[in-house]
């Protein structure tokens, strides 16, 4: 998510799109917040154990 989040930022930038910015931001964010909290040792979306 994040990486596809930066994309989305990248893109919005190059094309002058603020509506694709936005959304990169929020998906980015949204992505660092699931990674903090499954580095933290939390169950991120019910699951406790990825295989």
């Amino acid at each position: 998510m994040i990486i596809f989040g930066v994309i989305l930022i990248i893109l919005g930038v190059l094309l002058s799109i603020p509506v694709l910015y936005s959304i990169g931001v929020i998906i980015a964010v949204f992505g660092v917040i699931l990674w903090v909290l499954g580095s933290m040792g939390r169950a991120v979306g019910g699951r406790d154990h990825w295989y």
